[in-house]
């Protein structure tokens, strides 16, 4: 099958990676992962799978191959977390490759192995998640819709608060809800730990839901756990005062992180370009009651992404005295402040603005899509055909109309309508 890679594997899997509506800009150093995680035979090959889920028979179709020799290349990738795998609702098994984040990548240092350099991987990421910036803009501050959301602390709500909370903002009601449930090394601490700037947060913390989990788990890349354990975890998270980043999805969320300020990618981000918005934030802003505030600078220290500050104030009873003050336009509404304010001077009360949140995983994928100009890459999915390339081009020349138009196609993609039709199109 190697012969029919006319040029560069890993050239070709970098276009087609970089398919995704998230986006993964090619560069040598991008090559350089991948030829740690892939073999220039597998990269090949890879590049020409489909974006959408597929079984073995279609990739065999594509490769050209026998069925057995194509799920011999699928199960060892999915041996290795590259890909993953499960059965459709006929019982038959299918593949899909997940993007670089939330995806292999992460899978990569999920767990302890020695068929991969960790070290030498984990420098590699270093470079090109936090010092260059092409991957982490792509990922983060393109489009509207983002990849995760921030879900709110519950123990920070005030009970008259908690009752108008959704079940799809509570970490804790994703969790209950999971048909299978997988812990895993927390990506970003371990990448860190390998380059000498980890933290001492928890790293056995990671979590994954449903059959993303349930792959990652039957392949040894997570452990599987119940609610009961996973909810103590949850407790865990927030004494260390983590924040829970998860899908951007109201239903079968695939992962919620416990993210610490100094070592997660999405932390990292919202405060490099808080201004773009690269995190969904909870429908909450805490509020700061001036006259219970002593200035002790607490919550300064555990925001993970420096939206409260402390206000050097003057009066003529108190010269020097300081206050604690919101930055709300850097504010991920997690809660944080108000578990670790002694006085009770911080709590949190609804924004002004409903914060939208996706149905499902296809909702969102396709308004990252179009927002990014991508949706031809999921309609015209296998570029093995010459029509499908023809039409893909079109498709990407219809995306380059007048902002306009666009943003007519945007909220039409918000509407109500279009939920609807992403839930009984769920249900089939």
């Amino acid at each position: 099958m190697a012969h029919r890679t006319v040029r560069s594997g890993y050239m070709s899997l970098a276009e087609r990676l970089n398919r995704f509506p998230q986006g993964a800009p090619p560069s040598e150093l991008w090559y350089s992962i991948l030829k740690m995680l892939f073999s220039e035979e597998e990269a090949g090959l890879v590049a020409r799978l489909p974006i959408r889920p597929f079984t073995a028979a279609k990739a065999a179709g594509i490769w050209k191959t026998t069925e057995g020799k194509a799920r011999a290349v699928l199960d060892r990738l999915a041996d290795r977390a590259v890909l993953l795998d499960c059965e459709n609702e006929d019982g038959v098994p299918e593949y899909v490759l997940p993007p670089p984040m939330a995806g292999f990548l992460e899978f990569s240092l999920m767990r302890v192995r020695g068929d991969v350099d960790q070290k030498v991987l984990s420098e590699l990421l270093y470079q090109y998640l936090n010092v260059e910036d092409d991957f982490i803009k792509a990922l983060f501050t393109q489009g509207e819709t983002q990849l995760g959301r921030v879900f709110v602390n519950e123990d920070a709500l005030e009970p008259e608060t908690a009752l108008h909370v959704l079940d799809y903002d509570r970490a804790s009601a994703v969790i209950r809800s999971a048909k299978h449930i997988g812990i895993g090394l927390c990506y970003c601490r371990h990448k860190m730990s390998h380059v000498g700037r980890a933290c001492d947060r928890p790293l056995d913390i990671c979590m994954t839901f449903g059959t993303t989990a349930s792959s990652l788990v039957s392949h040894g890349f997570a452990r599987a756990a119940d609610a009961a354990e996973t909810i103590d975890l949850l407790d865990k998270a927030r004494e260390f005062h983590l924040v829970q980043f998860g899908e951007n999805v109201r239903q079968d969320v695939a992962f919620i992180c416990n993210c610490c300020g100094c070592c997660c990618e999405a932390m990292i981000a919202a405060r490099r370009f808080g201004f773009m918005h690269p995190v969904h934030t909870t429908g909450f802003l805490p509020r700061i009651k001036d006259d219970l505030c002593t200035g002790c600078g607490k919550c300064v220290k555990a925001c993970p992404v420096g939206a409260m500050v402390l206000d050097q104030r003057d009066s003529e009873r108190q010269p020097a005295f300081r206050k604690a003050r919101l930055a709300a336009d850097a504010c991920l509404g997690c809660g944080v402040c108000v578990r670790v304010c002694p006085k009770g001077a911080v709590h949190l009360s609804a924004r002004p603005e409903r914060i939208f949140t996706p149905v499902n995983s296809v909702h969102r994928i396709v308004m990252m899509a179009v927002e990014r100009g991508k949706l031809q890459n999921l309609i015209f999915d296998n570029r093995a055909m010459w029509s499908h390339r023809m039409m893909a081009a079109v498709m990407a020349a219809i995306l380059k109309l007048p902002p306009v138009q666009l943003l007519m196609a945007k909220r039409q993609l918000k509407s109500r309508y279009l939920e609807t039709l992403v839930l009984s199109w769920s249900k089939r």
